[in-house]
């Protein structure tokens, strides 16, 4: 299954909940994930840019899709990024069809 990196920021009335009543939010997560297909292979509370870090495997891009409208659409966080991640062997195949393949691509120039 195809992977993906998603991070989000809670808003401040989910810092105060949390603060207020610690939990494993991982639970949450994966139970949304698996509600769409998903699985759930690592989650991170992070310092930074991005107040929760997952990595997790959907069937394919309309899940994982659907997973994140649910999630975002609670409107829980203040900002929520998803990367659609590349296996090195997929990315070993990508560069051996972008070498083989004769487009006639050229660059732009000026005048």
């Amino acid at each position: 299954m195809p992977c993906y990196l998603l991070q989000a920021s809670y808003k401040d009335e989910q810092y105060k909940a949390l603060t207020t009543t610690p939990q494993d939010r991982s639970v949450q997560a994966s139970a949304v994930i698996e509600a769409h297909g998903g699985k759930l292979r690592e989650f991170f509370f992070a310092f930074g840019d991005y107040d929760i870090v997952a990595i997790t495997e959907f069937p394919d891009n309309e899940s994982a899709t659907a997973a994140v409208l649910t999630v975002v659409s609670t409107g829980a966080f203040s900002k929520f990024k998803t990367t659609v991640l590349i296996s090195a062997d997929e990315a070993k195949r990508a560069m051996k069809k972008a070498g083989s393949v004769k487009s006639g691509y050229k660059t732009p120039k000026a005048g």
